[in-house]
């Protein structure tokens, strides 16, 4: 595995692990934070590397992520 194999795995553990804690589905994680489903989908399948700005917006999900839902809806 390349560094970057590993980078890839652990952004995509870490949408996943947000994602699954909040008990939602891709569809509902999706919509409510508004990303589309299939970037979703890519990132926590380790097809596509998060990048940096969306590691860090998962992040913030991670510890308010009623704030963020109602910041962006």
């Amino acid at each position: 595995m390349t560094h970057e194999d590993v980078e890839r795995a652990q952004r995509a553990r870490l949408i996943r692990m947000t994602r699954t804690k909040l008990g939602l589905s891709q569809p509902e994680f999706a919509a409510r934070f508004r990303v589309p489903v299939g970037t979703l989908r890519d990132w926590e399948q380790s097809r596509a590397m998060a990048p940096d700005f969306a590691v860090a917006y998962v992040c913030v999900i991670t510890l308010h992520p009623d704030m963020v839902a109602k910041a962006v809806a």
